[in-house]
């Protein structure tokens, strides 16, 4: 955690926060703070800052705060992702996260296990728990827009052209010959298959709606490392 992110509902007073739980022992046993240190801090989808020790015991933080720093932009990206396995998916949103994702679609394809639909790590309260551990580790605010699309056609053919409107249309694919490219700070969708690849017919009807072909070369990575190598590349 590099950085405390704090809620509206943290706030005792207008510029001081108290704090249980998970970020208390995370203070305590990693950070080691003492009264008087000062952490970096930040509210969530708000402003950054810091927080200076007041109160520090087993059961509380209390924190006096100043928060007058804007968060690192986001990358200008799209991350299209078909749904990973369950304990994939969590590292993955928040790698994706960490690296600056502007937005994330978790999206079905053929070769997504149905039972991974009905994983609880699809619950409201992991998907936004994964991102918030991601802006903690990057010291970032504001979380990635997140939206799950079941149906893969109908989201190919009618959602994403609106999401991916004016942006590099990108689908990674094990075995395509033209590299990632490198460096093009510009609007990007990229859109990512499960683990063993998207099916042809799936690559063609990316194709047809304007996305090139791009891969790594001939090594086949996981999801996670392969997200990471991809956005760095682009950016």
């Amino acid at each position: 955690m590099n950085l405390v992110l704090l809620a509206e509902n943290d706030f005792v007073t207008p510029d001081r926060v108290r704090l249980e739980g998970r970020r208390l022992a995370h203070v305590l046993e990693i950070h080691r703070a003492a009264l008087g240190d000062s952490l970096t801090v930040g509210i969530l989808n708000g402003l950054m800052g810091r927080g200076r020790v007041t109160r520090l015991d087993p059961a509380v933080l209390e924190l006096d705060v100043i928060l007058d720093q804007e968060s690192p932009p986001k990358l200008p990206l799209t991350l299209i992702l078909a749904l990973p396995r369950p304990k994939v998916l969590n590292r993955a949103l928040v790698a994706a996260t960490s690296l600056g994702a502007a937005r994330i679609v978790l999206v079905n394809a053929w070769k997504v296990e149905k039972s991974y639909w009905k994983s609880p790590r699809l619950s409201d309260e992991n998907l936004l728990q994964q991102r918030v551990l991601g802006l903690e580790q990057a010291k970032d605010t504001v979380l990635p827009e997140l939206h799950l699309a079941r149906f893969f056609k109908t989201f190919v053919e009618d959602e994403l052209p609106i999401l991916s409107e004016g942006s590099l249309l990108l689908v990674a694919h094990p075995g395509s010959l033209d590299p990632c490219p490198c460096g093009v700070n510009t609007a990007t969708t990229l859109a990512m298959g499960p683990e063993g690849g998207w099916l042809d017919t799936e690559v063609e009807s990316l194709i047809r709606g304007g996305f090139k072909p791009v891969g790594l070369g001939p090594r086949i990575l996981r999801v996670e490392t392969a997200l990471a190598c991809l956005i760095a590349r682009l950016y």
